[in-house]
């Protein structure tokens, strides 16, 4: 009887994570878009805007645009831009909102309430996932991401995000301004 209680409250939480990070991704999938800032434990920090599949992340070292094809990356360094079509596991290392779905398939998921904040933890539950592991906390107002740490391998990455909000984006947004970098050297990479 005990075992079966236990297991009942585990199917509860798991339910319950699910349903927080459903609200989540309903609070990421404003349809004009979402702009946040944020800061990589030990890395760069800047800004990033998302809209569906699309995304436009920009650090102090340079700008990615990805359009839900086509990745363009702009390094301030050296001015060149690399073009690619990166693969989904690519993509989840670059774009932190990509984890929104990762709950959804091949993930355990359980749920702590920590204040003024949830706090979901994922485990892949298989060794194919390029994420191992992840802690999500949520705010319970608004149920905008606060904290991201993904392990990959033995690699924890912690991801600090703040003044997330709505946004109208244009789809043009998220696609290279060749005009804006006339002097950029073009690396075609596809």
């Amino acid at each position: 009887m005990l075992a079966l209680l236990l297991l009942l409250c585990l199917h509860t939480n798991a339910q319950t994570a699910r349903q927080v990070l459903d609200k989540t991704a309903a609070a990421l999938s404003n349809e004009g878009g979402i702009t946040a800032s944020f800061t990589i434990k030990g890395g760069p920090s800047g800004t990033i805007s998302v809209k569906g599949r699309k995304f436009q992340a920009t650090t102090p070292q340079g700008i990615v645009w990805f359009d839900g094809k086509t990745q363009w990356t702009y390094v301030k360094q050296n001015g060149e831009v690399n073009i690619s079509n990166p693969t989904a596991a690519e993509l989840q290392a670059i774009n932190p909102y990509n984890f929104i779905n990762l709950y959804k398939k091949g993930y355990k998921a359980e749920l702590k309430d920590v204040g003024k904040l949830y706090q979901i933890h994922l485990v892949a539950t298989s060794a194919k996932q390029s994420i191992g592991e992840m802690f999500i906390r949520v705010d319970k107002n608004t149920f905008a991401p606060t904290i991201l740490s993904m392990r990959e391998g033995k690699n924890w990455t912690t991801i600090t995000v703040g003044s997330f909000k709505k946004a109208k984006l244009a789809d043009s947004y998220f696609t290279f301004p060749s005009k804006d970098y006339p002097q950029a050297e073009i690396i075609d990479l596809r």
